[in-house]
């Protein structure tokens, strides 16, 4: 508040912002006297450089009030209508040096009162008035007629863009009018209005847009805009064109091979992507390969290829790709696989082997020079005498060397050639030395009946009957067959007829099947016959009634009359049988007897036999004997048994082996034996052991003994089998036994 500055011999008090309070009287004392003096403080006048003026706003205008007064330190307030002003967004109060302001954005009628400024501290107040101007406006909306603009030549609104298959194309219309126009999108007179996926419409303001995302063949057409309003209407025109590479060239095929080359042709692509294609390129690999060699670097522009330096034998494919100015087509078609070969000779001795009025039979002998790809078929051609163009008589390959070309003019002279046909296309045609004349040559029908039909054929029930009986004659006879007169019964008889042969057929002979069948083949007038005699055999019945007609001594007679059905076919003989009554065991007494009864020697005494006959034929043996009805007893004679007075040899004796077990070495896995031989009487008990243990029921070993021959039989034997075997016999009068070792290795 004070300061006191001393200058010299003078000393100042300087009082700081003097306010009414420090109004009064001040001393200042020295040590050689003192002084006084009185402050009176005034009260300062604050004058207004410049007023705030009266202002009259319009709407969303601003409104600045603005003052000026003579102490830039003078602070104040700003009141509307007696109540201060508070700042906000739109009220803003600045106090700049002697400068005051009140600045209101975005008039509102609301703003319209009287504002005052007054200074702090000072008894002043300046004022003014806002004034709100309200405008009214009468609103007239603007029309324009709708409008596209495009950058075209013409006066049509018409745009051709080309756009390469797989890139984005936007085609981006400026649009104007008012009101704003209704935009409507047209694909030729289909409306379009996709705003999503790969092609779809964008809106905005003043332009709208045309998107395909990757153009592909089938975005290729026309499209319309047109633009509305209800002032007017505007169009426009887009053609769309999507360039690609071409498809691969079509029916790509080898026409003809040789020794070390080959020719391959192929079509154009059917579609060249909308560029004009300007070439191809070749490839070939070896098939079975994955390595595809080019056979051009520089665009190709024919459509025929010869491929050469290629290695006989070998298969090959080739492929061709199409290009234009896009680029290489995607894939390419393959041809079929095929092998270069030297060619072959043509075939040999082609001869005519039949003529009718309409056919002609053909036969011939392969070629004597065959390349390495053999032959895949014969082609037969003719044509009339006199004609240059050859007609193809088969549609498939020939395999066999002879054919029978059909449909000729009858009457008419033709010439005739063969053409061998490889891997490696057609060779050169064997040609008929002279024209042939296309007529019938008659011949009279003969049948050629095969010699075991010239007999009775006899077959057995339920065996097939195939009789195969060729003929001649030309034109191609009418051929009958006949049983006693009367037609056959197709449901069990089949007949089949071709031209130069005709089969009987049956499934399952029967009985009843047998009998004389007649065989006819005519022409017009002229006929051949021939006879064949079937017969269908069985088995024959039992004899009937056999008996026991006489016995004396050790003999018995027995007879039988012959069977009730012979089984169609002639009794060849019998078989007998006797039987003993307590055993009832029956033994072969007779075989092939041809008389219906038999004498039966060497009975034994005391024993009643019973006796049967089976009955035999061309088939065999009856299924079932005719057994006599009565038996024959042979009688005793009172014979007296007189045992004999020499004393039997004594054949005993202890085991003794023969045959010792040898030391084996077997492979493990491999099934082995150990044999030895024994002799003794009484028949010894044998035992087996392996390391002086008994073997007794084990799976893996099995032990034989047959005729003095002992074998042990080991099973896929492991290293644990190996060691000491030995095998001992035992009786009443002794033992013996043989050692021997096995060793079982493993295979390594």
């Amino acid at each position: 508040k004070y300061r006191f500055k001393k200058d010299g011999k003078k000393h100042i008090l300087i009082i700081n912002e003097s306010t009414l309070e420090d109004s009064g009287r001040y001393q200042v004392m020295t040590n050689g006297g003192k002084c006084e003096a009185d402050l009176i403080v005034e009260e300062k006048q604050l004058e207004v450089l410049q007023g705030i003026a009266d202002l009259t706003v319009k709407a969303t205008d601003q409104a600045v009030f603005k003052c000026e007064v003579s102490d830039e330190k003078v602070t104040g307030k700003w009141f509307k209508n007696g109540v201060e002003i508070k700042p906000s967004k739109r009220i803003t109060m600045t106090h700049k040096g002697r400068f005051h302001k009140l600045v209101i954005d975005d008039v509102r009628p609301e703003d319209d009162a009287d504002y005052t400024f007054i200074p702090d501290g000072f008894a002043l107040t300046l004022s003014a008035k806002l004034n709100f101007l309200e405008i009214k406006i009468e609103y007239v909306p603007r029309q324009e007629p709708p409008k596209i603009h495009l950058d075209c030549s013409g006066g049509e609104h018409i745009n051709t863009i080309i756009v390469v298959a797989g890139n984005k194309l936007r085609f981006d219309v400026p649009i104007t009018g008012e009101p704003a126009p209704t935009v409507s999108w047209f694909k030729v007179d289909k409306e379009f209005k996709d705003t999503e996926g790969r092609v779809h419409v964008e809106l905005r303001t003043e332009l709208s847009s045309f998107v395909i995302e990757s153009a592909e063949r089938s975005d290729e057409s026309t499209y319309n805009i047109v633009v509305t309003n209800p002032v007017g209407e505007d169009k426009a025109t887009l053609i769309v064109k999507v360039v690609d590479v071409p498809d691969p060239p079509e029916n790509v095929r080898i026409t003809s091979v040789g020794e070390d080359w080959a020719s391959v042709i192929w079509d154009p692509p059917k579609y060249d992507g909308g560029k004009e294609v300007t070439g191809y390129l070749i490839e070939r690999k070896k098939k079975g390969s994955q390595r595809w060699m080019k056979m051009n670097f520089e665009v190709y522009t024919e459509t025929s290829y010869q491929s050469v330096r290629m290695i006989e034998g070998i298969m090959y494919e080739i492929r061709v790709f199409a290009v234009n100015s896009i680029g290489i087509s995607q894939q390419a078609f393959t041809s079929k696989p095929f092998m270069p070969i030297a060619p072959t000779s043509e075939p040999l001795h082609l001869t005519v082997e039949d003529v009718t009025d309409t056919t002609c039979t053909l036969k011939w002998r392969p070629p004597d020079r065959i390349g390495a790809g053999g032959i895949d078929g014969y082609l037969i051609e003719y044509r009339k005498e006199g004609s240059t163009e050859w007609i193809t008589s088969n549609q498939e390959l020939v395999e066999r060397c002879g054919f029978t070309v059909r449909e000729l003019p009858t009457g008419e002279k033709v010439e005739f050639r063969v053409v061998a046909v490889n891997i490696a296309g057609k060779r050169e045609p064997a040609f008929m030395s002279q024209p042939v004349t296309i007529r019938e040559i008659v011949q009279q029908p003969k049948i050629r009946l095969p010699r075991h039909l010239r007999q009775t054929y006899i077959r057995k029930v339920g065996e097939q009957v195939n009789l195969v009986i060729p003929f001649m004659g030309k034109p191609r006879p009418i051929v009958t067959w006949s049983k006693e007169g009367q037609p056959l019964d197709p449901k069990q008889i089949s007949v089949r007829t071709t031209e130069v042969d005709t089969i009987l057929f049956i499934r399952s002979a029967e009985r009843t099947h047998s009998g004389k069948y007649s065989l006819t083949v005519q022409i017009e007038n002229m006929q051949d016959t021939a006879a064949i005699n079937i017969r269908v055999v069985e088995k024959p019945g039992p004899p009937l009634a056999v008996t026991v007609k006489e016995v004396w001594g050790f003999n018995a007679l027995v007879e039988w009359g012959p069977p009730k059905d012979n089984g169609n076919s002639e009794i060849l003989g019998y078989t007998i049988q006797k039987a003993d009554k307590k055993t009832k065991e029956w033994f072969n007494v007779y075989e092939h007897n041809r008389q219906p009864r038999c004498t039966v020697s060497d009975l034994i005494m005391g024993n009643e036999y019973y006796f049967r006959v089976f009955s035999e034929n061309l088939v065999g043996l009856s299924e079932n004997p005719g057994v006599s009805k009565n038996t024959a007893l042979i009688q005793k004679t009172g014979l007296i048994y007189k045992p004999s007075d020499y004393q039997e040899q004594d054949v005993s004796m202890a085991p003794k082996f023969l045959t010792p077990l040898v030391d084996r070495c077997v492979v493990a896995g491999y099934s082995t034996a150990l044999n030895c031989a024994v002799r003794g009487y009484p028949k010894p008990k044998v035992i087996w052991m392996k390391n002086k243990m008994e073997i007794r029921d084990d799976p893996k070993f099995i032990m034989k003994h047959s005729q003095g021959v002992l074998t042990l039989n080991i099973r896929k034997p492991s290293p644990f089998d190996g060691g000491t075997y030995t095998c001992k016999a035992i009786n009443n009068l002794g033992e013996a036994e043989v050692v021997c070792k096995l060793e079982v290795k493993v295979p390594q």
